[in-house]
């Protein structure tokens, strides 16, 4: 094995996303989005409103991000600040915040990854059926124009849509699903189909509109472990891969579905409706990089198909299970954080390799991260270190891949800055930097550096030599 370190051009980075960390829900023309209409979250959780209030702050986050080092910032647009309906007419001052923020970026000699889409769907086109609705596809591509329209002579490198795989997997979480409809999955898989075609076509429209540019997917793929030796775990492993990992990806660098997820498609009565030029449209998408999230791998077992295999405690990183297909199961070797993640650098290198070898394109980290309860101490201190540990941990694995042989283009963990968690507000801190608010409060929304941002630093500075 060679002895390879991080390539000279490597994205050291950070994520966020526009609904989490923006605030300014309402403010300059922009439309609500199903985020914003969300009425599931926990009791006690604050909402998206105000965020980390970075609408009005960004001149200050992006400055602490250069003294940070970032080479890179992944973060999405909000699809309501440019459509505040989802189509129709252009909103001006949504078109100029991000301007104004790619630029301040690039002034910075930070390089912008920009996600078009991160699970917040305009609330306009959900009522209209949302991804249900073909209409939806023709939306998004029309949205994804004018982003390459207005953003693509700065912007070199577009994510299309984050986790889908997760919006489809965990549907009713992110508002994207009616809990009261007949059969849910059916709509989920047709939804699902929809979004193929309409990143499909965003790629498309990259490469001829700007042919210099670079786009790809990002889904959060995650290595699935069988729990034992035994065959059908094996089978329930390859099982839960393909309905959770490969059909995306499959889909993204192929155009077709992967077998043995539409086998378990066409087993329950799950498939898609697909229309004439469908596959011919999805077959046309090459995307030039795949961009990925990983936080844990996972671990199942046989099916029992007895009621028992689907879990209703599952979130993105616990498996739920599909009755008669795969059961979530522990894994005794993995310690969990606090969240009931299990923690497994390891499994992030042989996710990184098997995705290199499926797929055989530059791949990018564009999340990764640990969620805590971290503490403010006197004289505005954070002893973050289990973060440190954590990513440490997770960087030692990348440059062990890239000395594998896998192309790997960048790290962008989560999170640039605290930010408000999808599940769990935003005492669920994930970022270098602090905000100085809590769920009910939101105190000065002062920025305060942890402990992790200087070690972060150091890392970036000596190209991940010094870890």
């Amino acid at each position: 094995m060679g002895k390879k370190g991080f390539p000279k051009n490597f994205y050291w980075g950070g994520s966020t996303s526009a609904y989490q960390i923006e605030g300014a829900w309402n403010e300059d023309g922009k439309g609500p989005s199903v985020i914003d209409m969300n009425t599931h979250l926990p009791e006690g959780t604050t909402d998206f409103k105000v965020g980390s209030d970075h609408y009005h702050r960004y001149k200050e986050d992006i400055a602490l991000m250069a003294e940070l080092g970032l080479k890179a910032y992944r973060f999405s647009i909000a699809w309501t600040r440019i459509y505040p309906n989802g189509t129709g007419k252009i909103n001006k001052k949504g078109i100029e915040f991000y301007n104004n923020l790619i630029n301040e970026l690039l002034d910075k000699g930070i390089e912008p990854i920009v996600t078009m889409y991160h699970f917040d769907l305009p609330y306009a086109l959900q009522e209209k059926g949302g991804w249900s609705n073909r209409d939806t596809i023709d939306a998004f591509e029309r949205y994804a124009k004018t982003l390459f329209e207005h953003y693509g002579d700065r912007v070199r490198c577009w994510l299309t849509i984050n986790e889908q795989n997760m919006m489809i997997l965990h549907g009713e979480a992110i508002g994207i699903v009616d809990r009261n409809l007949e059969n849910p999955k059916k709509e989920l898989y047709q939804q699902n189909h929809h979004m193929m075609l309409a990143q499909a076509k965003a790629m498309h429209l990259c490469h001829e509109m700007y042919p210099n540019a670079k786009i790809g997917p990002a889904p959060n793929i995650s290595i699935v472990y069988p729990a034992t030796s035994k065959p059908e775990d094996i089978l329930a492993a390859q099982n839960c891969s393909a309905v959770r990992n490969w059909m995306y990806l499959d889909m993204a660098c192929y155009g077709r579905y992967n077998s043995i997820a539409w086998s378990y498609l066409v087993k329950n009565g799950y498939e898609p409706e697909i229309e004439d030029r469908d596959m011919e449209v999805l077959k046309k998408a090459k995307p030039d990089f795949i961009a990925f999230n990983y936080y844990s791998s996972l671990t199942v077992e046989e099916s029992k198909n007895d009621g028992s295999d689907v879990s209703s405690i599952g979130d993105q990183q616990i498996v739920i299970g599909e009755e008669g297909f795969y059961k979530g199961a522990s894994n005794d070797y993995l310690e969990k954080t606090e969240f009931g993640w299990e923690v497994d650098p390891v499994g992030f290198r042989a996710t990184l390799r098997e995705i290199n070898e499926r797929y055989n394109l530059p791949l990018i980290v564009t999340e990764n991260g640990l969620g805590a309860f971290d503490k403010l101490e006197d004289g505005d201190v954070i002893n973050d270190d289990y973060r440190i540990e954590y990513l440490e941990k997770h960087i030692k694995q990348c440059k062990l891949a890239i000395a594998e042989g896998v192309n790997l283009m960048g790290y962008c963990p989560w999170s640039a800055i605290d930010l408000v968690s999808t599940h769990q507000g935003c005492s669920k801190r994930y970022g270098f930097i602090y905000v100085n608010r809590d769920e009910d409060d939101l105190k000065d929304l002062r920025r305060i550096k942890k402990k992790s941002f200087e070690w972060y630093k150091k890392v970036i500075e000596s190209n991940g030599e010094k870890i």
